[in-house]
């Protein structure tokens, strides 16, 4: 394999051993295997090139660098201009290609990527074929299904996934693709049938220089569709141009406000667990009982039912899908004890999906809206007041609370958010940034017709501070709370 690197990694200069073989790839030299290919990969805060000699002595039998001064005299090695790149192009090959015998489906966006997945994948499993998913919330191949570790793997993590969906016989793979994976190449190798776009809003800044840049990366998935490939985008979104921009392929539309889309909503009515609609599309008038609710769930729809299209499932088998589809963990996840008023868990960490989500529970809470809420540490900090401002804007209580603070003190955090917040007219609002204390107070001070939203953890079973990661599921301690003040899952 060592002589085929040339062509695999364009540019790549090779330096000894030109009958090599490799038996592996690995980017941790904790995870070395003796006859692997270690890629040094520079990181967010450490860099692999410094751990070659690990790498070595665990039995790396070769390097791929980008400096060729890391590597020990005498030690086999490719010197490329992009390790990350090259991650990709080399787990592609090693594992054969497998998106070549997938149709693979990829989804980006600020907010809608997880649920949108599950909504393809339901349409999709009405062909009675098995289904790969790639998301924040899980991995599936088939009926297995398994917590995820990061939205989208690496590269080498993610073709043997693919590869192993190859193996279960799917013929589809849907995968949420951030940004992070499309500016750090972890989809590098991957041949997408279609790549679909919810929305774009403010999200990711701690990474991104600007918006601008987040656009950048967002169009480097469907700038790479040639071909019979197909893109599915938000025509009511801001951004949609700059994404059609970059696309040489056919583009199908979908949207509520438009009438230039392809796939439309009307008629949309929201109840408390659903959401019921009637899709457009050429001659095609279809009736929908989604059981979601919310607006924007209408539009993840949408996104699914476009897809669907291009997939050639029949129109009657798309419906059943969107019908049939079950809530998505941590996605405005009803917990019910048998209380007189609505508690709902979601992942809501950005400033469009809090004011998405809150303006969609509004809308079927007869009472007051209580919020849960925080923001996350070591993150885009400019997002903080926004969501203050969104939080006292749209719920008549706001608990400001700690999320995932990492290495930040959680009362800074709550204060650049209550900037915002104070400037919302007629927002009230206590502190309490033990999460979990936050949550009972919340509950305890609900009544009937009252709305607890507790936002911005959704499915995460952790919580991060700057020496520990512990045990928390907002799931869990909402039903502690309920069962604490009496409720057991019948009316009292």
């Amino acid at each position: 394999m060592w002589t085929e690197l040339a062509d695999i990694l364009p540019g790549a200069r090779l330096v000894g051993a030109g009958d090599l073989q490799i038996t592996g790839l690995a980017y941790d030299s904790r995870r070395v295997k003796p006859g692997d290919l270690f890629i040094a990969v520079p990181g967010f805060t450490v860099d692999g090139h410094d751990y070659i000699p690990q790498a070595l002595a665990r039995g790396a039998r070769a390097v791929v660098v980008e400096q060729a001064q890391a590597v020990p005299a005498g030690v086999p090695h490719a010197i490329v201009a992009d390790s990350r790149k090259a991650l990709g192009l080399l787990a592609a090959k090693f594992f054969g290609y497998p998106s070549r015998d997938l149709r693979v489906l990829g989804v980006t966006g600020t907010n809608g990527k997880t649920t949108t997945t599950y909504l393809i994948r339901a349409i999709l499993a009405e062909l009675g074929y098995p289904t790969g998913l790639v998301g924040t919330v899980q991995q599936a191949v088939g009926d297995q299904v398994w917590p995820a570790g990061r939205t989208t793997p690496e590269g080498p993590d993610l073709q043997k996934l693919l590869l192993d969906m190859k193996q279960a016989g799917c013929r589809h793979a849907v995968m949420e693709v951030s940004s992070h994976a499309l500016e750090l190449g972890r989809v590098v190798g991957i041949e997408f049938a279609g790549a679909i776009m919810t929305n774009i809003t403010q999200d990711h800044l701690d990474f991104h220089p600007d918006m601008a840049a987040y656009v950048l990366a967002k169009q480097k998935l469907f700038a790479g569709l040639s071909g019979d490939r197909y893109a599915v985008l938000n025509q009511d979104d801001r951004y949609v141009d700059q994404i059609r921009a970059v696309c040489q392929v056919p583009v199908f539309s979908y949207g509520i406000a438009s009438d230039r889309c392809d796939v439309r909503a009307v008629h949309i009515r929201l109840g408390p667990d659903r959401a019921q609609f009637v899709i457009l599309a050429k001659d095609i008038q279809l009736p929908v009982t989604l059981p979601l609710t919310g607006r924007f769930n209408v539009y993840n729809a949408l996104a699914a039912f476009a897809v669907g299209l291009a997939e050639g499932v029949p129109i009657d088998a798309i419906k059943r899908g969107l019908e049939s589809m079950a809530g998505v963990p941590g996605r405005m996840e009803r917990i019910d004890c048998g209380q007189d008023f609505a508690v709902l868990v979601d992942y809501a960490h950005t400033p469009d999906g809090l004011e998405n989500l809150l303006t969609a529970v509004r809308e079927f809470t007869p009472e007051r809206v209580i919020c849960v809420v925080g923001c996350g540490g070591d993150r885009d900090r400019s997002k903080r007041p926004l969501m203050g401002e969104i939080a006292g804007r749209l719920a008549d209580i706001s608990v400001l609370t700690a999320d995932n603070p990492r290495s930040e003190d959680p009362a800074a955090i709550a204060a650049q958010m209550r900037t915002g917040l104070e400037k919302a007219a007629g927002g009230r609002f206590i502190e309490i940034l033990d999460r979990r204390a936050a949550i009972r107070w919340a509950i305890g001070a609900a009544t009937g017709g009252d709305s607890v939203v507790i936002a911005g953890k959704g499915h995460e079973t952790y919580q991060i501070y700057k020496d520990r990661t512990v045990e928390f599921d907002d799931r869990h301690e909402a039903r502690l709370a309920l069962q604490e003040l009496g409720w057991q899952g019948e009316k009292r």
